[in-house]
């Protein structure tokens, strides 16, 4: 079986794209943009919020090894899906909580996985999660992949980004590589 793509936005994607390149059966998670309406979008011009991507992380994953629905779990502790635009002291829709899905299978797995999260209670506020279909994906520029792993001495990784990964550690342990 082949790989598979999922794409996640969840503010800042320097977390999210540390976390899930250290998961058993990805290949390879990848920093940028995707969801606007302007072509060829650079970081600047995506921070001023008028382009309408969202930073996200794409990941090529053999299913076999971790599923969709796992990736999705993860996604979901590693942010907080009930900001809407913002993530901490991130705000602007390329912050947004955005699953944006490869396949009807993929935006069935996410629903179901929100309207459990919902169900359940899992979070003091909704979840204001987006699923949208996926659009074109535009790399970040090169300082943005492995961002965490180059710079982990800079202050916003080690307030910010540090602590997430000693938490995503313990609770994934099962899956890392």
């Amino acid at each position: 079986m082949s790989n598979e793509i999922a794409t996640f936005g969840a503010g800042c994607f320097w977390c999210l794209e540390s976390a899930l390149n250290q998961l058993q059966g990805v290949e390879q998670a990848l920093s940028g943009y995707m969801g606007g309406h302007t072509k060829n979008p650079d970081y600047r011009s995506i921070c001023t919020g008028t382009t309408g991507h969202a930073e996200v992380v794409q990941v090529s994953f053999n299913p076999q090894q971790i599923s969709f629905e796992q990736l999705c779990q993860i996604f979901f502790v590693l942010h907080d899906p009930t900001q809407l635009n913002r993530q901490g002291n991130d705000t602007g829709t390329q912050y947004r909580s955005v699953v944006f899905t490869h396949s009807d299978q993929q935006a069935e797995t996410a629903k179901a996985i929100i309207d459990e999260l919902t169900a359940e209670q899992r979070f003091a506020r909704p979840v204001v999660t987006e699923v949208s279909p996926a659009s074109t994906f535009y790399p970040a520029e090169d300082y943005h992949q492995g961002y965490f792993l180059q710079n982990p001495e800079q202050g916003y990784c080690q307030v910010i980004i540090a602590p997430k990964m000693a938490k995503f550690r313990q609770l994934f342990s099962s899956l890392l590589k």
